[in-house]
């Protein structure tokens, strides 16, 4: 039997406020529980053949269950 431990899910949005309400949403969605999350600010300089660009890079990482006692089922499904 294998068990669904953690995942770690990598977003890019736009602003500040973007990234408060996915860390908010995750947080009371009901799928396992955040139990570690950052937001990191990247600014990419404008050059020649590309504009400048600034967003936010927002990491969280989900628990399903405990590595010592796996007690649950968890079933993922990714969209795209």
């Amino acid at each position: 039997m294998a068990y669904l431990l953690n995942t770690q899910e990598v977003y890019r949005v736009d602003d500040e406020d973007a990234a408060r309400r996915l860390i908010e949403d995750a947080k009371a969605d009901g799928y396992g529980e955040i139990i570690n999350y950052s937001c990191k600010f990247k600014e990419k300089k404008a050059t020649k053949n590309s504009d400048a660009e600034m967003y936010y890079v927002v990491t969280l990482k989900r628990e399903f269950c405990k590595e010592k006692e796996p007690d649950g089922f968890a079933s993922i499904t990714y969209e795209v």
